[in-house]
């Protein structure tokens, strides 16, 4: 079913589409949350994510992998929102510091890896999506995903052992 609706999608019926967005908005909303942390930016990504959609759907090459493409519009759509924003508030150079003996949230601790172990960490145990279908979405060898996930959990390990510093 959802195969025909995307191959209508494609085809330019609205109103497939629309289906499509509403069958995958949960996860889309939950993939923008996880990335940009509030409500608002979620829900700005989310409408973004319709405009590129509507726009760019007749590029879909293979229908059966829409539910991929969508998560992947809408990680490029919080990446760039995350870049504005660090433009303006972020600055990587500051150590966070703490006296305080309560443990960082994890979050914070995944928002001080670099955007691509980021993406990693969100695919893998926020999406749970297995090694293959990330190494399809991000167009590298599945070998090379295991790899990088090993990295950034040994990284991940690190900082949490030290509170959530980067003293990289």
């Amino acid at each position: 079913m959802e195969f025909d609706l995307a191959k209508r999608a494609i085809a330019g019926d609205e109103q497939a589409l629309v289906e499509l967005l509403a069958r995958h908005e949960d996860i889309l909303y939950r993939t923008a949350y996880a990335y940009l942390k509030n409500e608002h930016d979620a829900i700005e990504a989310v409408q973004e994510l319709t405009y590129r959609t509507l726009k760019k759907i007749h590029t879909l090459k293979e229908p059966a992998y829409i539910a991929t493409w969508l998560v992947r519009i809408m990680i490029n759509i919080c990446l760039d929102m995350k870049k504005k924003q660090k433009k303006f508030v972020y600055n990587h150079d500051i150590e966070i510091a703490s006296t305080d003996p309560q443990p960082f949230e994890m979050a914070d601790i995944i928002a001080s890896l670099p955007i691509e172990q980021q993406e990693l960490i969100y695919l893998k145990y926020f999406q749970d999506m297995k090694n293959a279908d990330i190494a399809q979405l991000k167009q590298i060898p599945e070998g090379t995903v295991k790899s990088r996930l090993h990295t950034t959990l040994k990284r991940l390990r690190i900082l949490i052992g030290r509170g959530g510093t980067v003293n990289d």
